[in-house]
Parts: C-alpha cells; sequence; structure tokens
C-alpha cells in the first residue's frame, strides 16, 4: 500500500520527465526529417547550379537525404533514453542476417552506384534495358523510372538493369536507318538505285555525312534485296524512316518497278466420281 501511495505521488514528476523526453523526441524527429528535405534541396540546387549531370544531381540528393534522416532517427532515440552506442553494436550485429534478408536493397543500391559512376545511361536518354525500352526519367538509389513512348511510367529495379544489356540511343548524336527493300526480278537494278539515291538526296532529314549506303544484298527466292542505309539525327530517326519508306513505295510505284508479297497459287483437279 506504502508503495502504491509513493508511486502515486512520483507519477506527477515521472510523467513531466518522461513526457519532456518524449515530447523533445519527437521535436528533434520531426525538425531532423524537415532539415533532410532541406538538405537534400540544397544539395540538387547546389549541383545543378554546377551543371552537374541530372542523373548525379537526382542520386547524390536521395541519398543525402536518407543520411540526414538516418541521423534524426539515431537522435530521437537517444533523447528517449536509448543507448546510440548500444544500438550501433545492435545494427553491427545484426548487419549481417540484415544484409542477407536485404539482398535484393542492397544489390539495387549498389548498381545505382554504378549507374551513377558508369554512367551508362542519363536521365533524357532513351534506352532499352530489362526488357523495357522508355525515356530515362530518374534514378534512384535503389530503382530507376522509365516513361515508355506510350506514355507508362516504369519503376525497374536497378539491379535489373545493370545486371543485363542496356541499348542506348541517345548516346550518339546521329543514328542510321537500316532499310530492306525487295523488288520483283524483272526490275532493272541501275534505275531501282537511282531512285533510292535520288530519295535520299533530296530528303531534308539524311545527312550528307555520314555517306549513305545503297547496295543489293541478296537474291531471295521471290525478290531481289536491297539494302537503304541513311544516316540522320537521332531525334529524327523515326521522322525520317516513316517519311523514307512512304517516299520509295510511291516511287517505285510510278516507276512500275513491284515489290513482291508472298502468294499462293492453289490448283482444284477434279477427281472422277466412282461409279
Amino acid at each position: 500500500m506504502e508503495n502504491l501511495e509513493g508511486l502515486l505521488k512520483q507519477a506527477p514528476d515521472l510523467l513531466i520527465t518522461y513526457g519532456l523526453k518524449i515530447l523533445f523526441a519527437l521535436i528533434i524527429f520531426f525538425v531532423g526529417k524537415y532539415f533532410a528535405g532541406i538538405a537534400q534541396r540544397l544539395v540538387r540546387k547546389l549541383l545543378n547550379s554546377r551543371k552537374v549531370d541530372p542523373t548525379v544531381v537526382s542520386f547524390v540528393a536521395n541519398l543525402t537525404w536518407a543520411i540526414v534522416f538516418v541521423f534524426a532517427v539515431i537522435a530521437t532515440l537517444g533523447q528517449i533514453g536509448v543507448q546510440t552506442a548500444s544500438l550501433v553494436a545492435v545494427i553491427g550485429a545484426a548487419g549481417l542476417a540484415i544484409g542477407l534478408s536485404l539482398q535484393g536493397s542492397l544489390s539495387n543500391f549498389a548498381s545505382g552506384v554504378l549507374m551513377v559512376l558508369f554512367r551508362p545511361c542519363r536521365v533524357g536518354d532513351y534506352i532499352e534495358a530489362a526488357g523495357i525500352a522508355g525515356t530515362v526519367q530518374e534514378i534512384t538509389i535503389f530503382s530507376t523510372k522509365l516513361l515508355t513512348p506510350d506514355n507508362k511510367l516504369i519503376t525497374a529495379p536497378n539491379s535489373s538493369i545493370m545486371d543485363g544489356t542496356i541499348t542506348n540511343y541517345s548516346a550518339m548524336d546521329t543514328r542510321r536507318i537500316d532499310l530492306v527493300i525487295g523488288v520483283s526480278y524483272s526490275a532493272d537494278i541501275a534505275l531501282t538505285k537511282q531512285i533510292f539515291q535520288n530519295i535520299l538526296d533530296n530528303n531534308q532529314y539524311v545527312l550528307k555525312n555520314p555517306a549513305y549506303t545503297i547496295g543489293l544484298s541478296e537474291l531471295a527466292s521471290s525478290s531481289i534485296n536491297f539494302v537503304v542505309r541513311p544516316w540522320v539525327a537521332k531525334a529524327d530517326y523515326w521522322t525520317a524512316r516513316f517519311q523514307l519508306l512512304e517516299q520509295i513505295k510511291n516511287e517505285l510505284d510510278a516507276a512500275n518497278i513491284g515489290i513482291p508479297f508472298p502468294q499462293m497459287d492453289i490448283h482444284v483437279k477434279e477427281l472422277p466420281l466412282n461409279k
């Protein structure tokens, strides 16, 4: 009974003491989280002012936020009485187990670091990786965001991007259009090549340097196949490709040069009726 009365007498003091600790801990947590956001924005602004690559800016800014936030959490735990030195020891002891359980996340983080260091792709590049084709929107510490041509935003783990082949269509200033055009065996080869040359010489998107290539590549089973390979600026690739295909079809039709297509002849043979 006396112990209960003693606890009741100490209750206000305990409530004030621990209530203040919890209050200060919450203040430290939210202030730390707020400053993590400020640090992230400052780093982003500083790197942008120095014209650092957007890929590096995004990655470093996100990493800065994570580091400041972790310090805020540790300071919060210290305020409510948790021994941070012991906490660090516990974290170190549990590191192996956590690492094993978070292999995928650690792999994604390591892959993100490699992507920033070696830069196989940057923000704004159109790439094909992990079975996905799209424009890189952002590279975070764990994932990469790609915007597809049909306006779908896909988030892919960094490890899946780095573990496979990355095809970067934006890395070079120019791209080559590879067209294979088949014409009939009755077509005049010299005339056909001249038509292709006239089209490429007069197309606004085809570059003079590097020079285009036109050649007879194959005597196929039902057609003579030409390769037509002009160079264009990377931004004009699809526009030029669509335009060239349309022009080639119209010019070949105008010259009465046929473009073979698969056909099937069916012969019906009448059998005598059994009497």
